[in-house]
């Protein structure tokens, strides 16, 4: 335990500075992936395995595919591949889960972070993945890769920028430069997955075209992203009541021109809402993405909520109901075809998606570190 404790704090990977509460939670979760690390056979109950699936597919086949597959959607990466799935620790898995990748579709689900899953309910979706990948566990070390900067910059240029973005922000795969990502991910298992590649992906191995010099030269490269991070728990805000879900009730209903009868560019939807237009905005991404930065004025109806539950409060009228996403269309097409299945028809959804919407420049309200 002292050795992993050690390795959390002081690994050049884990530069953070932590608040009481956020330190506990880490804690935590390193004491729990402790107590696991070493279990090759599923720690679960017949009732907690039926459970982990059953939020699964709630929560994750959006993205991730109802066989584990990846590339639903987002191009979230494949939870059966050997090379991820064996060398990627509980703890690693576990934070992915419960803190999500800042700036990225993968959101927060640990209740603290405003998501919709206790911690118990994570480690055991975490214990249950590993368990339906079915590989045995690759052991990779903890001490740091040395290599030459400047020669990695160059070969993340020529070999993995057109995947994974030339600032490694993400394209068509991961963002290496996401903080939350390289606060968990050691020297070695970068070092891993360049050598060996992700079976079933683009991501080729690369063991046999670049020499061991080279691939520790991109694998230093990719560690000097490294920018700091700490899972900070949020000073989460009182959601919205259902008299507030219509924006500018007094106001004259918005003309939108839809792409594919479905898609309104988010243009159209900024000048709707500074002229002071009425109609209800949906946030369709996970309550902790809400949490940390929303349209002003949208109501959080997660893409995992119920048909049952989806249209409560929402108005049956023709006030326009315009739903986005960060995907940009994987979660808020869920909630709006959910919604028009049962008669509302005045429903779009945001094309370009929350990202986009933030880069432009439109209003939103962030969320706030829970005050100390």
């Amino acid at each position: 335990m002292l050795s992993f404790l050690y390795f959390a704090l002081m690994s050049r990977s884990l530069h953070m500075k932590y608040t009481i509460k956020s330190l506990l939670l880490f804690l935590l979760l390193i004491s729990a992936a402790q107590s696991h690390c070493q279990v090759r056979r599923i720690p679960l109950t017949k009732i907690e395995m039926e459970q982990s699936e059953q939020q699964y597919q709630k929560f994750c086949a959006l993205c991730h595919g109802g066989e584990r597959e990846g590339n639903a959607a987002d191009f979230a990466p494949s939870l059966k591949s050997r090379s991820y799935m064996a060398t990627t620790p509980l703890n690693f898995l576990a934070s992915t889960i419960g803190f999500g990748r800042p700036n990225t579709a993968m959101a927060a689900y640990l209740i603290d972070m405003g998501g919709p899953m206790t911690m118990k309910e994570i480690f055991n979706m975490a214990l249950w993945l590993q368990y339906q990948a079915g590989h045995e566990p690759i052991s990779l070390g903890t001490e740091p890769v040395a290599g030459d900067l400047k020669k990695g910059a160059l070969l993340y240029e020529s070999k993995c920028a057109e995947c994974h973005g030339k600032m490694a922000e993400g394209i068509t795969a991961p963002a290496l430069a996401n903080p939350a990502f390289l606060a968990f991910a050691t020297d070695a298992y970068i070092k891993y997955a360049i050598e060996n590649g992700r079976e079933d992906t683009e991501m080729i191995a690369y063991k046999n075209e670049l020499s061991a010099e080279e691939i520790n030269d991109l694998t230093s490269y990719i560690r000097s992203l490294t920018s700091g991070w700490s899972p900070e728990p949020k000073a989460l805000a009182s959601y919205p009541e259902a008299a507030d879900y219509v924006l500018n009730k007094d106001g004259e209903n918005p003309e939108f021109e839809l792409k594919e009868n479905r898609y309104v560019p988010m243009e159209q939807v900024a000048q709707a809402l500074n002229s002071k237009k009425k109609m209800v905005i949906l946030d369709t991404r996970t309550t902790s993405e809400w949490h940390n930065a929303h349209i002003p004025g949208a109501i959080p109806v997660p893409y995992y909520v119920s048909e049952k539950e989806v249209a409560k409060d929402l108005p049956r009228d023709e006030t326009w109901i315009i739903a986005y996403c960060s995907c940009p269309h994987a979660a808020s097409d869920k909630i709006i075809n959910m919604l028009r299945k049962q008669g509302f028809k005045k429903t779009a959804v945001i094309d370009e998606g929350f990202f986009n919407w933030i880069n432009a420049g439109y209003p939103v309200i962030g969320g706030e570190t829970e005050k100390k």
